[in-house]
């Protein structure tokens, strides 16, 4: 005698299963939402999985409590649990976000929209209470204005040393060109009143001008440091070109530039942070390489933009721990970032070191100066 398969509860009438229980299964299943009930007072009449899962309780635990024990000190300090409540009543429906505990103490950021439920005499029987953990949501949503913040920093920052950079130039500058001007003005002069007698003046005087000479060279290194005019006025390939060139006449390493950079145009602040990467590096080579030979290679089409920095140095152990000053190379990660892309490093004792960074192109960089505000 065979026996008969029993039926589905989907293919079953309602004789069979009652559309209450039906909403029961469906709510039952349902894991990634906190659904239950309150009664009028507040206290919790119903529990799901969901609601498990996300607060920690058992039914057993929860049901009869009020649902103030979800919310934190200063909350319930506040009243805001019947707030809620009462605007749900008088509105039919509130919805809110904001810190939750769990049982173990714990918190997450929620979702909640509460329901109010009145029965057909349309008297209020309850709330209906939806909860949705937002913990990662909101924890993405705050890394992303952390970097759309760093960027419009970066951008402030870099824009300040451009008028550091000018002033430098253009108003310090000037003022020790004029002083240079009056010193070999009253030099000539006391030269023609009387040469013998003012020797000792005049090489005063000339030593005077050889250290302007030198606080000029001085002012023109700092400016350029801060920002270079070149990488405005000539763009990175020439400004790349004066930083290899002004590197191998300071430190006596050779540098050779493969640079191929074609459209798009990569724009300003691309093209700083590329320019501030490679000045780091080398800066680094400088510190700590003790390298002869530096390659630096740079390539753009309309798709990708790739920068390579290699050294001929003594490299270092990428798993060691990172000296506490290692700015450099956070700073040069947080640029590349910024521009939505990737910069590694790769190393090992007595092979050099090769810093990468590769940009998907176009580049949106409003969205990364922008993001903060919202």
């Amino acid at each position: 005698m065979q026996t008969a398969e029993p039926k589905s509860w989907l293919a079953r009438n309602e004789s069979d299963i009652a559309i209450v229980d039906r909403y029961r299964l469906l709510i039952d299943a349902v894991r990634d939402y906190a659904i239950f009930m309150l009664d009028p007072g507040g206290r919790v009449a119903s529990w799901n999985p969901g609601a498990q899962r996300i607060k920690g309780y058992s039914s057993d635990e929860i049901v009869g409590r009020h649902f103030s024990v979800f919310y934190t000190p200063d909350d319930i300090a506040s009243g805001k649990p019947s707030r809620l409540l009462e605007a749900a009543a008088l509105y039919g429906r509130i919805e809110d976000e904001g810190w939750r505990v769990r049982k173990d103490g714990s918190r997450f950021w929620a979702n909640v929209v509460i329901t109010a439920v009145h029965d057909d005499q349309d008297a209020l029987v309850g709330f209906a209470k939806i909860t949705r953990d937002m913990t990662e949501r909101r924890r993405l949503e705050e890394l992303e204005r952390a970097h759309a913040a760093s960027a419009l920093t970066q951008q402030a920052r870099e824009n300040e040393q451009k008028r550091i950079a000018r002033e430098l130039h253009d108003d310090l500058g000037q003022r020790i060109a004029a002083l240079k001007m009056a010193l070999t003005l009253h030099g000539t002069a006391l030269a023609g009143a009387s040469p013998t007698q003012m020797h000792g003046e005049l090489e005063a005087i000339a030593q005077i001008g050889t250290q302007v000479d030198a606080l000029a060279v001085a002012v023109r290194r700092i400016a350029a440091d801060l920002r270079p005019a070149m990488l405005d006025d000539l763009g990175l390939q020439a400004a790349l070109e004066w930083l290899a060139e002004d590197f191998q006449n300071r430190y006596g390493v050779t540098i050779q530039c493969q640079l191929d950079i074609s459209e798009p145009d990569l724009g300003e602040f691309a093209a700083t942070a590329l320019f501030r990467v490679v000045q780091e590096a080398l800066t680094n080579v400088a510190r700590h390489a003790h390298a002869h030979r530096v390659t630096i290679e740079l390539q753009n089409d309309a798709k990708d933009c790739r920068l390579r920095v290699s050294d001929d140095g003594v490299g270092f152990d990428p798993l060691a721990a990172a000296r506490p000053d290692a700015f450099g190379l956070m700073g040069m990660r947080e640029r590349i970032l910024q521009l939505g892309g990737l910069l590694t490093v790769e190393s090992h004792p007595g092979t050099g070191v090769t810093i990468s960074a590769e940009l998907r192109l176009p580049l949106d960089i409003h969205s990364a100066l922008t993001g903060a505000a919202r």
